[in-house]
């Protein structure tokens, strides 16, 4: 099966980090995830279950530019 994560992928959560953003850049993936967030550049780990079970929306990474990502 191919994984549907990638580094480089934006990602949009259903929770907000307190600094209110809900999109996420993925740096890291494996067992755990590396994100950082889109608001505040903070970087957290949290594991892939979570990730999963959170999940709204990917942005493919050659895709973040079309969609209004970035910075």
């Amino acid at each position: 099966m191919a994984d549907r994560f990638s580094v480089g992928d934006k990602i949009r959560l259903k929770k907000q980090h307190p600094c209110g953003s809900s999109q996420w850049e993925i740096l890291r993936v494996g067992a755990d995830f590396r994100l950082k967030c889109l608001g505040c550049m903070h970087q957290v780990m949290v594991p892939r279950k979570l990730v999963e079970k959170n999940l709204r929306e990917i942005v493919k990474a050659d895709q973040g530019a079309e969609d209004g990502y970035g910075h």
